[in-house]
C-alpha cells in the first residue's frame, strides 16, 4: 500500500503541525502561513491555548514537572496530538535552536514522526537535521523531506512528495 492510496482525499491537504512546546510560537505563526497557502492546519492543543492567552511561557503549562501527580494531563495531551496526526493527511515538524542545540528535536516529537511513518503519512521538516542527536538515524530513517527553512517551498515540496508516494 503506498502513501497517496493511505491519504484522505480532503478539499485541503491538512497538515499537522509537530513540534516542541518550546515553539509553539512559531508554531502558531507557521499555522496561519499554511492556511495562507491553502492548507488547513493542526497545531497542539497547548499552542491553541498559547495563542488565546497570549502566555507562551511554556513553564506555565507543563506542570507535570513540578506535581508529578499530573502526569496524565501529559498522557493526554500526547494522545490527543497523536489523534491529530491521525486526521491529517502530512506532518510538519517545526525544528529551531534549543538549549543551544541547532534543528532539535526531542523524544516527544521523535514519537509524532514514528506514528506519521507508521501510518504512511509524509513528515517533513522546516530546518535541516539536528546532526548532533542521538535520534539521527531515526530522523533520517522515516524519509522526510527538508525544507531548509524555506515554509514558503512546501506547496512545491508537498505536490512533488505526494506525487512520489
Amino acid at each position: 500500500m503506498t502513501y497517496t492510496s493511505l491519504m484522505s482525499q480532503h478539499p485541503k491537504p491538512i497538515i499537522t503541525i509537530c513540534t516542541s512546546a518550546s515553539f509553539y510560537r512559531q508554531a502558531v505563526e507557521i499555522d496561519r502561513q499554511l492556511a495562507a497557502l491553502g492548507y488547513e492546519t493542526i497545531i497542539p492543543i497547548t499552542a491553541h491555548r498559547m495563542k488565546e492567552s497570549g502566555d507562551f511561557d511554556v513553564s506555565h503549562y507543563r506542570t507535570w514537572q513540578v506535581n508529578a501527580d499530573d502526569y496524565p494531563k501529559k498522557a493526554e495531551l500526547m494522545r490527543t496530538h497523536f489523534d491529530e496526526i491521525t486526521k491529517g493527511d502530512a506532518i510538519l515538524v517545526l525544528n529551531y535552536e534549543k538549549h543551544g542545540r541547532a534543528n532539535y528535536i526531542g523524544g516527544n516529537v521523535l514519537m509524532e514522526m514514528a506514528l506519521a511513518f507508521y501510518q504512511k503519512k509524509l513528515v517533513f521538516i522546516l530546518n535541516e537535521a539536528p546532526e548532533d542527536s542521538v535520534f539521527l538515524e531515526e530522523i533520517l530513517g522515516v524519509l522526510p523531506v527538508f525544507l531548509h527553512g524555506r515554509i514558503e517551498d512546501f506547496p512545491k515540496a508537498y505536490a512533488t512528495a505526494r506525487a512520489k508516494a
